[in-house]
């Protein structure tokens, strides 16, 4: 197979390298984004790098000037320059979790499901300079339940990802597929998830808090504020003939309990 460099950082380009791994596809190098400080001090690795160290495969924070035969990038954070491009002999093939161009940007996974949508996917596409912007070799649809949470989402998609990508390569580098154009003018465009999204709205429909709590957790978490001004993280919850049942909840302060458990020490 041909060797070829990874582009990644988080949990999802993990779930992408693992499954390629699987295939018998292992990167000859990896490119991920440099760790930071934690609020407590502690300095904390992307998981891409973590994998890397795990399975002896040479990593590094920047690509050196040179000439490479492939790039393969998921879930990098950065958009790889038209200098950085045209270092590879075939391109840089990109597995987006999204229909193409539904959901470009930074969160297409919270986004399919606070939307309500009934499917997503994964599109695999030749990079160009612009954010989302290229073109498209193979989608791969994937339903979604009113259950389905980020997390189950991120690895199912991950895993799809890969395997649409293996099914693709080899007609792609043999030049038996043609990319086909994005509809640029049916694009829509994800917003940037902050802490702040994360708020409940209590009075809102228990259908949009609910899509809320599966797609916005673990991160950035989602909450509401009690009547006495405290935080009450919400974990996991659940629709019941469409009213909103908390489950799991961590009130300020305290450690995570059961919803029942919260709610007896605030009604005594």
């Amino acid at each position: 197979m041909i060797p070829f460099v990874f582009f990644g950082t988080d949990e999802f380009a993990v779930g992408v390298l693992t499954e390629l791994e699987a295939k018998g596809l292992v990167p000859e190098q990896i490119i991920t984004t440099e760790g930071k400080s934690s609020r407590r001090g502690k300095w904390l690795i992307s998981p891409v790098e973590t994998w890397a160290k795990e399975n002896q495969i040479p990593f590094s924070y920047a690509l050196k000037a040179g000439r490479y035969q492939l790039f393969i990038v998921a879930s990098y954070g950065q958009i790889l320059s038209r200098t950085t491009l045209d270092m590879a002999k075939h391109g840089a093939l990109n597995i987006h979790p999204s229909l193409l161009p539904k959901h470009r940007g930074a969160a297409p996974l919270q986004s399919a499901i606070l939307n309500g949508d009934a499917e997503t996917g994964v599109s695999i596409m030749l990079l160009d300079e612009q954010m989302d912007h290229g073109t498209i070799l193979i989608f791969k649809t994937y339903p979604l339940t009113p259950n389905t949470s980020f997390e189950s989402l991120r690895n199912d998609l991950a895993k799809l990802g890969a395997q649409a990508l293996v099914k693709v390569l080899l007609d792609y580098l043999a030049g038996k597929i043609k990319p086909v154009e994005q509809d640029h003018d049916a694009a829509t465009y994800t917003k940037k998830i902050t802490k702040e999204s994360g708020l409940l709205d209590l009075s809102d429909s228990p259908t949009i808090n609910d899509r809320k709590i599966r797609a916005l957790n673990p991160n950035p978490g989602t909450y509401f504020i009690d009547e006495n001004g405290k935080r009450v993280k919400v974990l996991s919850a659940h629709l019941d003939d469409n009213k909103l049942i908390f489950d799991r909840v961590v009130p300020e302060s305290h450690k995570e309990m059961a919803w029942e458990s919260y709610s007896r020490k605030n009604t005594r």
